[in-house]
């Protein structure tokens, strides 16, 4: 079983690297993709652009058969279906758009075994002949995606969705993965037991994308700020989301009439129109695009460089995702809203004709919107909470903590609305829980006698309003003090953390809450507080990166797809720094991969060759920069520890690194001519024997490149870290 289990491993590193061009997993997804391939029930909730499809692709392209993959947008199904070809597998999609003859020769594909992955509609799931059909094909398991839209609680529910299980149950005994980026934990539930997947592998990764910077900004002169913004980030990629779909053609006019190339993209425009403004915007031939938050994009383009709420989404969860678009690369990604009440109370309006348990549902998750804008806690501490995950810092990284709102210092007031909770029995919502702080008497204080509790109106000897206690239940919320109820949404209870603050209670620092609509009366927009997030100078060569660009929009424009197809902007901006003059040195930058070698690699190759050649530029052969964060504060950092012998595994775990990304930064070093004495580390692991070995092999060797020294060493056991570790000896002692 060992055996088998290795011979999976194996394989899954080799076409993960062949196919994909990554050298390692991200997170949860080795384990994910071993729990399908185990025949598992597996549920996923990872954010955007954490590599979730990823999850499903690989399984199928390893097993036997075919894997379907439900998926509610068409476009999506479009823009990864493209995606897998341009890396030579064979996925389609099955959808309303195709032709009769396109359909039977998808149908034709699968029934044959040659296709890996099916894209599927729901709606086209219900279908009789399509249903027959899937029962026929050799199906390895089932995907779905977006699986939040099965639950009532979530963000963007379809119906249809709810017949999955029925119709998955019929077409045979099949493994689920379930796939999210947006569950808070009573959505969570709910896609389970709707799945009847209550015994599934959970899979939960953070829900924090560092790379984001999250501000809010009153709607205040909204079109001048919009225009600024746009204009002040130049060249770069972006989604404009507004409330309908007449304020999408009015600001997509409005930005084309000054100078930003921009489309609009709503269910109104007809489907070739909608496809051809995505696609436009995919190739880099427009900046921006304006869509209706009530319509799901569908967009896996990872050079989004800002998502701007022109109008306040309906909810936490489109938010989320909304914003999640931006950045999905792992570099810059600004997320900027545009808030004002009246856009809160055009929200209610559409809700007003809803039934009425939907109607509840989508007042309390706009509820949850307002508190998120007004609040001035930390913009990420308060969704990660939203979505059940707890930090005991702020970010650092969103407005609220680089331009606070006053701060003050409470105690007594945290410890009487903790009590608060407690005599209310653990039952109610923070409106009700400030309305006996207040003694602010309605129909449900009287019929629950609440007045006659110790805590009534004694909210009012601290001179508070209902909006005060409403503001300091909620950050302590925030704080882990209080938890909300999975099964009853808005109840709060108390924590086993308030229950000891009760105990033993201590000065607490909150924020005072923004007051947006004042400003907006007063017509400022805090211009000249605006704070722009810094990620660092870059340590790429800028001509040369432009230069990439350039060839990437023209080969992609010569094979009809989208230029991040052929390579992503880290992968670029890699060979900017690396300067890859060879297949094997090509091969080696992240995100690419001899496949994408032989595909479209010679152009580019050729490209680089003639610039360091003109330029008479010396390269570094086989250095990997990840990231064009600044660094130089950790390296400093990396070296002072080497120097005091401290364990390398010590120094990853004091910088939050994991051992490879540690190696990585101490390669950097190494070829920035910084001498490394590593000898204290490395006699730990390797044996004198085989260190002579690789020191050997290094010194005759044509090439430091490590994939070469991996084959040179092939059934002799040494793991690539070790390569990597002996390699920094050898240039340490020989090169620097």
């Amino acid at each position: 079983m060992m055996q088998v289990d290795q011979f999976i491993q194996v394989t899954l590193k080799e076409r993960l690297k062949e196919i994909f061009g990554y050298s390692q997993f991200r997170g949860d997804q080795e384990a994910i993709i071993h729990n399908i391939l185990a025949g598992q029930n597996t549920f996923v909730i990872m954010p955007t652009g954490a590599g979730k499809s990823l999850c499903y692709q690989l399984p199928a392209i390893v097993s036997g058969g075919t894997a379907i993959v439900i998926s509610p947008l068409i476009a999506l199904m479009k823009n990864q279906v493209d995606q897998l070809n341009a890396f030579g597998i064979n996925a389609q999609f099955l959808n309303s758009t195709l032709s009769k003859a396109e359909m039977t020769k998808v149908k034709k594909d699968t029934l044959n075994g040659n296709l890996k992955l099916l894209y599927i509609a729901p709606e086209s799931l219900t279908k009789e002949e399509n249903l027959d059909f899937l029962k026929k094909a050799n199906i390895s398991f089932v995907a779905i995606d977006e699986a939040h839209c099965i639950s009532e609680w979530g963000h963007d529910f379809r119906p249809e969705y709810r017949k999955i299980r029925g119709i998955v149950d019929n077409i045979g005994n099949l493994p689920v993965i379930a796939l999210t980026a947006t569950a808070t934990p009573k959505v969570q539930l709910d896609i389970q037991k709707n799945l009847q997947m209550e015994d599934a592998h959970i899979y939960k990764t953070s829900f924090n994308r560092k790379n984001l910077y999250y501000e809010i900004k009153p709607k205040v002169d909204a079109k001048k700020a919009l225009i600024k913004y746009i204009k002040n980030n130049k060249g770069k990629s972006g989604i404009v989301y507004c409330l309908s779909r007449k304020t999408v053609e009015d600001i997509a006019e409005l930005l084309n009439v000054n100078d930003v190339k921009a489309l609009p993209y709503h269910a109104g425009l007809d489907p070739l129109t909608r496809m051809n403004n995505q696609d436009a915007f995919l190739n880099e031939e427009v900046d921006v695009v304006c869509a209706t938050i009530a319509f799901g994009m569908g967009i896996d383009k990872p050079d989004v460089r800002f998502v701007i709420h022109y109008d306040a989404p309906k909810s936490l969860e489109g938010y989320y995702q909304e914003t999640g678009r931006s950045g999905r690369d792992g570099l810059e990604g600004n997320c900027v809203m545009f808030y004002s009440h009246d856009d809160i109370v055009k929200l209610e309006k559409f809700n007003k004709d809803k039934p009425v348990t939907e109607r509840d549902n989508a007042r309390h998750l706009l509820g949850e919107m307002v508190s998120y804008a007004n609040l001035g806690s930390c913009r990420r501490r308060q969704l990660l909470g939203y979505f059940g995950e707890y930090v005991d810092k702020d970010c650092g990284f969103c407005d609220n903590c680089l331009k606070p709102t006053h701060k003050f210092k409470v105690q007594d007031e945290v410890v009487l609305a903790l009590q608060t909770v407690l005599q209310t029995d653990q039952r109610f919502d923070v409106n009700h829980l400030s309305h006996v702080l207040t003694a602010t008497d309605n129909q449900y204080i009287t019929s629950y006698e609440h007045n006659r509790l110790a805590v009534y109106g004694k909210g009012k000897e601290f001179n508070e309003s209902p909006e005060h206690w409403c503001s300091l239940i909620r950050q302590v919320t925030i704080l882990g003090l209080l938890e909300k109820d999975v099964d009853n949404y808005g109840v709060l209870r108390v924590s086993q953390k308030g229950m000891n603050y009760i105990e033993d209670p201590y000065p607490i620092t909150l924020a005072t809450d923004h007051n947006y609509d004042q400003q907006i009366a007063d017509g400022k927009a805090d211009d000249d507080k605006d704070v722009q997030p810094s990620n660092g100078g870059n340590a790429y060569d800028e001509e040369l990166l432009g230069l990439l660009k350039a060839l990437r929009k023209k080969v992609a424009k010569e094979k009809g797809l989208p230029p991040y197809v052929i390579f992503q902007d880290p992968s670029l901006e890699e060979m900017a720094t690396t300067y890859p003059v060879t297949r094997e040195e090509m091969a080696q930058i992240n995100g690419v991969g001899m496949g994408k070698v032989q595909k479209f690699g010679r152009q580019f190759i050729d490209l680089i060759t003639k610039y360091v050649d003109d330029n008479e530029i010396e390269t570094a052969k086989d250095v990997v920069v990840k990231s064009t964060v600044n660094k130089s504060k950790i390296k400093i950092f990396i070296i002072q520890q080497i120097d005091r012998k401290v364990d390398l595994d010590e120094i990853a775990e004091a910088k939050d690194l994991t051992m490879e990304d540690l190696v990585e930064e101490i390669e950097h070093i190494c070829y920035s001519g910084t001498r490394l004495t590593l000898d204290y580390y490395i006699d730990q692991i390797i044996d004198e024997e085989r260190q002579e070995e690789i020191f050997d092999y290094f010194m005759v060797a044509e090439t430091d490149n490590i994939a070469v020294a991996m084959k040179q060493f092939t059934g002799d056991d040494f793991t690539e870290q070790e390569l990597r570790l002996m390699r920094i000896k050898f240039l340490s002692e020989v090169a620097n």
